[in-house]
């Protein structure tokens, strides 16, 4: 905002924020971080733009709901986000929920692999998928403590490993909506959405505020549940960090 990059937003900027119209702010990636602050342009950050800011703050935890990935569709588009390459070259650890539930997840999580990314389910064997506990994906790593996710950044460190990790942490029970409840949503909100047109930055917007209306809210209240939950798991692994150092 105004040039310059907000680590926390006060009560006025949040205010401020939130007035600005959707078409003036920009959505945010290592591409263009740069420009909107050159330029003095308000934006909003994706996860490759708020691990950056993160860094240069020496933050070295942080919540999200979901991160991008690979969009369906992208052995022809190429539509790849720009999450997955900052998550193999900015030494952040991120908490979400999954990748969006949106998205081509295996994809995602061979991308994930061939990038050299720790990919932890935490307290479970199975990769969540967002607003469901369950993919169908067996994760690479587990992890079952704040102290085991601190311990493998500190090591990462000392090997003078490059990247960040990704901590996939499962919506809690009673806020979930099952598989077999939202993919036939998706797969409706994915299909208007080709219909449209919609594509590039718009595509995930679109898809988010069409499974809102679809689900009738529902959606929304698991959104909240879910950045609440990573957010006490982050909070946790940055303390585990705290102790080490």
């Amino acid at each position: 905002m105004d040039g310059r990059i907000h680590i926390g937003l006060t009560d006025q900027t949040l205010e401020a924020l939130a007035q600005t119209p959707s078409d003036q702010a920009m959505k945010l990636s290592r591409a263009d971080l740069a420009v909107c602050l050159a330029l003095g342009r308000t934006g909003a950050t994706t996860v490759a733009a708020t691990m950056i800011c993160a860094h240069l703050a020496g933050i070295r935890v942080f919540a999200t709901g979901g991160i991008g990935g690979v969009h369906r569709g992208a052995e022809s588009s190429f539509d790849i986000s720009a999450d997955l390459q900052e998550l193999s070259q900015t030494p952040v650890t991120v908490v979400a929920a999954g990748a969006k539930a949106i998205l081509d997840l295996p994809k995602t999580w061979e991308v994930l692999e061939t990038l050299g990314v720790p990919v932890f389910a935490y307290g479970q064997d199975e990769l969540p998928a967002f607003w469901s506990r369950s993919s169908g994906i067996v994760a690479p790593l587990r992890a079952d403590s704040p102290a085991e996710i601190a311990a493998s950044a500190a090591m990462r460190a000392r090997l003078g490993l490059t990247g960040g990790q990704f901590v996939a942490n499962p919506i809690p029970a009673e806020a979930e909506i099952p598989r077999d409840e939202i993919m036939p949503v998706i797969e409706q909100a994915l299909t208007e959405a080709e219909a449209q047109g919609v594509a590039a930055k718009s595509v995930t917007p679109f898809l988010l505020q069409r499974i809102f209306e679809l689900t009738e809210g529902r959606s929304l209240q698991s959104n909240i549940a879910l950045v609440m939950n990573n957010a006490r798991l982050a909070a946790g692994i940055a303390s585990a960090m705290s102790a080490e150092t």
